[in-house]
């Protein structure tokens, strides 16, 4: 099953809800793509990802394309927190690694509470 999801931005904030599998970087790409349009055209300077219903199935090189990806498309000043699914949480940390050397401010949680509690936080 493709990914599913579903967008909402209140106060600066960009909720976003993924399901599904990701079959392929392009279909990924295209997700990442809508994700920071939509912070862009909405003025969201936080985002927060839920996946924890998605599978992740893309190899590590792929996993690092789309961290590339995603790093020279991204606007700098936003704040991205991903709840990746509980048992890939070490292909989203691979991911996080990749995108936060190239000086992106994200971060990974294990709960939805500590990601909110992460971007309430603006000194981080």
């Amino acid at each position: 099953m493709a990914i599913c999801h579903t967008m909402e931005a209140v106060d600066g904030l960009l909720r976003v809800t993924a399901t599904g599998r990701d079959d392929s970087l392009a279909q990924v790409m295209a997700y990442a793509q809508a994700v920071i349009e939509n912070a862009v055209t909405k003025a969201c300077t936080r985002i927060l990802c839920d996946e924890r219903r998605m599978v992740y199935a893309l190899d590590t090189v792929d996993t690092f394309k789309l961290a590339e990806f995603t790093a020279a498309h991204a606007p700098r000043v936003a704040k991205v927190a991903l709840v990746p699914p509980p048992l890939q949480v070490q292909d989203a940390q691979f991911w996080e690694t990749v995108v936060k050397n190239r000086g992106l401010r994200v971060r990974i949680f294990p709960t939805v509470e500590l990601a909110e509690a992460w971007l309430e936080d603006m000194g981080s």
